[in-house]
């Protein structure tokens, strides 16, 4: 079984969202990046399924990708902090509009996960995003442990990192 083919199991047809969600944003030169899980999964060792695809897309174009990706086939939701989007898969996108990530898109790498072509956000900015996830109180108790097992799975594929991780971080990760 390939890569793909496993995340595909995993997320009941999830790559064949994520190819048409990569598509439409490269097909309309859209500046964009994934962040989060599989942001992660390309930085370290050892790759892990998620349905959740966080992404972030050049704000002055964000209108414009949702536009495109609902007409996609997507469906669109709107938070104060995100545009959600679903396909017909178990993935879920989460356009993050968050200030915090705006510069994103302008250091991300073009990158195989789970054999699926798309662009990542660079090293260093992946770990930042997993420390403020992992850091904000509001986040469900078990998706700020994801982060915080992401945080160390940066850390075990690239130690050098650890000096950019904060004291109380890690100290939850005994490492």
């Amino acid at each position: 079984m390939t890569m793909r083919q496993y995340y595909d199991w995993q997320t009941a047809g999830g790559a064949d969202d994520v190819m048409r969600l990569t598509a439409v944003l490269e097909q309309r030169e859209i500046p964009w990046c994934m962040i989060g899980g599989l942001a992660v999964n390309h930085w370290a060792e050892e790759p892990m399924a998620t349905a959740d695809v966080d992404i972030v897309i050049a704000t002055d174009r964000v209108e414009e990708a949702v536009q495109a990706l609902t007409e996609a086939g997507f469906k669109a939701g709107r938070f104060d902090w995100s545009i959600n989007l679903t396909g017909v898969s178990k993935v879920s996108v989460q356009i993050s509009t968050e200030d915090f990530y705006r510069e994103f898109t302008s250091r991300s790498v073009p990158a195989d996960v789970h054999g699926i072509l798309m662009r990542v956000a660079a090293l260093e900015d992946t770990l930042a995003g997993k420390i403020k996830a992992y850091g904000t109180p509001e986040r469900r108790a078990s998706k700020r442990q994801k982060d915080l097992a992401d945080i160390a799975r940066l850390l075990d594929s690239h130690p050098q990192l650890r000096m950019k991780v904060p004291e109380n971080v890690l100290a939850k990760l005994e490492v």
